[in-house]
């Protein structure tokens, strides 16, 4: 059952886009947070959080793998590439998400 326009869960009033328009495209929004998703991605990404958040469950995975490879390493020295690799890689992701780049599971850009 769909929420009726101008009801609190629909604050944009349309059926078609319930979290407003995009006010470039036009295109409706996602029901995802950029705020949210950027803040878990730069602090929590070596987890996947922020992708986890916006249903972007492969690439998720692939930096929740990262997360938990680096403290199985048992040397050192081959932490630290795994390591810096998995912080860019945060950094970078949460960059791409505070600019709109990167689209909710349903190809939405995030609110």
């Amino acid at each position: 059952m769909s929420t009726p326009p101008n009801q609190p869960g629909n604050p944009s009033g349309e059926p078609q886009a319930p979290f407003g328009r995009d006010p470039v495209t036009g295109l409706p929004l996602s029901d995802k947070s950029a705020t949210t998703a950027g803040l878990l991605q730069l602090f929590l990404a070596l987890f996947g959080v922020g992708r986890f958040y916006i249903d972007s469950t492969q690439i998720a995975v692939a930096q929740l793998c990262v997360g938990l490879l680096n403290p199985l390493q048992p040397v050192l020295p081959s932490r630290i590439p795994v390591l810096l690799g998995g912080i860019v890689w945060a950094i970078v992701d949460a960059l791409l998400i505070f600019t709109g780049s990167v689209k909710d599971n349903h190809g939405r850009k995030l609110r």
